[in-house]
């Protein structure tokens, strides 16, 4: 009986990741934890593998996709993917692979409030951090190498620990970089394809780790997959601005329950 609430508790998050694109790490990972009780580091393992393969169908069907740019993805894996890898033989050489479940449920609690922030206020902020950078000029151009390759090594780092911030991470510190170069639909293709295989490197070091409950994966997915296609399909009909602003609210409560545990 039980199996019927992963696959609803799936088929609800992937509806919302294809409606908003909020990444489905952040939805899920709160819910594994604090709904059905599972340990951190096998939530997190667990959840890597059901966001990347929700974001797959929902990328490949969702209409507000724009063309993604190579260039900044590269610059982007250039540090979040090395991060990625590090991490992961970090957490090999610790016991049993698996972070202390007190220390990664305060880390959870941390990218779960930032997240409830960025969420309402990310496609808020875009046309004053396009009019500042036209302001800078070349001043800054110079170190949007440096900085993209940080931000990537960042979010490489935290994605693997916490399966949390490849998505509303990586969208803010491309508005900041590249507010000029990225149309907001290219940003969104550009965010979408530096997230999947980054989140695809996690799980499968999470795998190699131990930190996978297949079963657990498949009945989540038996839910996401539908959700998430119907979830982009009904992207633009539904006022989004309400959603996100739920969406922020539930994420903010649950990290704050993390932290508090």
């Amino acid at each position: 009986m039980t199996e019927i609430y992963y696959s609803l508790a799936g088929a609800l998050v992937g509806f919302l990741v294809g409606l908003t694109g909020v990444g489905g790490g952040s939805l899920m990972a709160p819910i594994l934890v604090l709904g059905f009780g599972f340990a951190p580091s096998l939530a997190v393992g667990t959840d890597l593998w059901f966001a990347t393969l929700t974001k797959c169908v929902g990328g490949a069907v969702h209409r507000r996709v724009g063309s993604p740019d190579w260039k900044v993805i590269g610059r982007l894996a250039m540090g979040s993917v090395p991060a990625a890898i590090l991490t992961l033989l970090f957490l090999a050489n610790v016991e049993g692979g698996k972070l202390n479940s007190a220390v990664l449920m305060k880390l959870l609690g941390v990218m779960l409030v930032i997240t409830a922030v960025l969420v309402p206020v990310k496609h808020i902020i875009h046309a004053p951090v396009t009019k500042l950078r036209g302001l800078l000029g070349e001043r800054l151009a110079i170190t949007q190498l440096v900085m993209t390759i940080a931000a990537g090594a960042i979010v490489g780092v935290l994605v693997t620990l916490t399966s949390i911030g490849a998505g509303a991470l990586v969208a803010v510190a491309l508005m900041f970089l590249y507010p000029l170069r990225l149309s907001a639909k290219s940003l969104v293709g550009t965010d979408i394809v530096h997230a999947i295989p980054l989140a695809l490197i996690a799980a499968i070091g999470h795998s190699w780790l131990g930190n996978v409950n297949w079963e657990l994966l498949g009945m989540l997915l038996i839910g996401s997959i539908p959700g998430v296609i119907v979830g982009s399909l009904a992207a633009g009909k539904v006022s989004e601005t309400g959603v996100r602003l739920a969406l922020a609210g539930m994420l903010a409560f649950s990290g704050i329950k993390m932290l508090a545990a």
